[in-house]
């Protein structure tokens, strides 16, 4: 049997270890100790699709979470095993030769990474876990003189907007850098993580995500300034306050081609705007140009409401086709993301967003700051959240089931404790973040039920909040 070597509460590490002594008595060889990590899912209660273009987000690291166990082997290869890999119809365990991440005694180049772990559907899950060692090779000069066991625990609920593949990755990622010693911070963990997702498993995500899974804070939202990951500490709920969410059971995808499309629409809009503004633009590549940006450095956010609405929304085109805009502009700023010459992209929409979020972001965290709570404070912060739910949709975000899920907050209104309500993360599905008063667990748990009654499907509710990977840091566990 394996055992937890401290006297500290471990929840989580009770939970992996009945996994590891019913299911897979014999992944782990029982002569090692395992070294555990551990990375909560997030809420995103303010930003969402904002932090590509710069803008403050506003993230809730949530109880639940995923732990992944090391353990080193003389076997040259990298065995992973999911306890999860049944939710998302893939094989349980992958096993790749050492050899196989490597070209002429070099570790592989992103795309050679990319083609090579994504090859396979059933197994490409693994890109999540396997790419943090390609990333690890490649920005710190990590040597594996040995292979690797690791085995992966997820109670974040997977494809729902709560960032599963996040915290897998800076689970991973922290594990392997307390076993190796590599002393990465949490910030520069989560920025390596952004790159496993936007350069080997392919997603455009934002950064905001791995941020809240290395770096959250127990029942605070962490605050990010995305130019391009600044930490400005985290703000405390107030105490009568607390934060739900609810699965709409609509599968969320953030590599879906609607939020491609809505970040692509949103740099070709600053793009734009630069031409309009007289910035020069330099080619980088056959899609990317580089900006010479004095007043906004570069992101849409830093452009104003007022500035927005005055000067430029009207100048820009409702939609654009891609051939056209790569025809006149040459690329978008945007290394992440490629542009279809064939697909016709909304501009004005996907621009107008973030400009609008960072301001609704700044006066959510302001009127935080008044840790009063009154009816009239917690109206309005309801109200932007609100406000951020329309947007969402108005990009082609939205869904049927969220938009149902955040009508029914706002049928039940203030007077049940329930403020403010908006789809999560990259939409287009997935959860639904709400903002309640203390003691809601009824209205919240009869609002899921009739919601499932209407639909016909299976919500989660997520309540609760826990620590991030650095401020959890690692735990070992000995057999015998």
């Amino acid at each position: 049997m394996w055992h937890y070597q401290s006297g500290q509460s471990a929840t989580d590490i009770e939970r992996l270890l009945t996994q590891l002594n019913t299911q897979e008595t014999d992944f782990f060889a029982p002569d090692k100790p395992l070294l555990v990590a551990r990375a909560p899912g997030r809420l995103d209660l303010m930003g969402g699709i904002a932090d590509y273009s710069g803008s403050l987000v506003l993230e809730m690291p949530l109880a639940v979470a995923t732990l992944a166990a090391i353990q080193p082997t003389d076997d040259p290869s990298i065995t992973v095993c999911s306890t999860a890999a049944s939710e998302i119809s893939g094989q349980s365990m992958v096993s790749l030769p050492l050899s196989s991440l490597q070209r002429d005694d070099k570790p592989l180049d992103y795309n050679e990474a990319r083609l090579l772990l994504n090859s396979d559907p059933a197994t490409s899950w693994a890109a999540y876990v396997i790419g943090v060692v390609v990333i690890l090779q490649r920005e710190r000069q990590l040597n594996l003189s040995g292979g690797l066991r690791i085995m992966i625990h997820c109670e974040v609920p997977i494809g729902k907007g709560v960032s599963s593949s996040a915290a897998l990755e800076v689970a991973v990622m922290q594990a392997l850098n307390a076993h190796y010693q590599l002393q990465i911070s949490g910030r520069e963990m989560a920025i390596l993580c952004q790159r496993v997702e936007n350069l080997i498993v392919g997603a455009p995500c934002g950064v905001m995500d791995q941020m809240t899974a290395a770096c959250g804070e127990d029942n605070s939202l962490l605050a990010l300034l995305c130019q391009p990951a600044e930490l400005q500490g985290s703000v405390p709920l107030p105490e009568n306050v607390e934060i739900w969410g609810i699965d709409s059971g609509v599968r969320h995808s953030v590599s879906g081609a609607d939020y491609g499309s809505v970040r692509i629409g949103a740099f070709m809009g600053y793009r734009m705007i630069a031409g309009l503004r007289g910035f020069s633009a330099t080619a980088q590549t056959d899609t990317t140009v580089a900006i010479d940006d004095p007043d906004w450095q570069g992101y849409l956010a830093n452009i104003t409401p007022s500035l927005w609405e005055s000067r430029y929304r009207d100048q820009l085109p409702l939609t654009i086709q891609g051939a056209d805009f790569l025809a006149r502009y040459g690329g978008t700023t945007d290394a992440v993301t490629r542009i279809d010459p064939d697909h016709n992209y909304a501009v004005r929409q996907p621009t107008a967003h973030p400009i609008y979020e960072h301001h609704r972001v700044r006066l959510f965290r302001a009127l935080l700051q008044d840790s009063s709570a009154s009816d009239e404070q917690l109206s309005l912060l309801g109200e932007l959240m609100y406000q951020s739910h329309v947007s969402y949709s108005a990009c082609g975000l939205g869904s049927s089931g969220t938009d149902r899920l955040v009508e029914l907050v706002r049928e039940a209104g203030t007077a049940s404790g329930l403020y403010g309500a908006k789809i999560t993360g990259g939409g287009s599905g997935g959860t639904v973040a709400i903002l309640a008063r203390l003691h809601a667990d009824e209205q919240i748990q009869r609002l899921a039920t009739r919601y499932e009654h209407e639909t016909g499907l299976k919500t989660t509710i997520l309540r609760g909040s826990s620590p991030g990977a650095s401020a959890w840091g690692t735990r070992e566990l000995r057999h015998g």
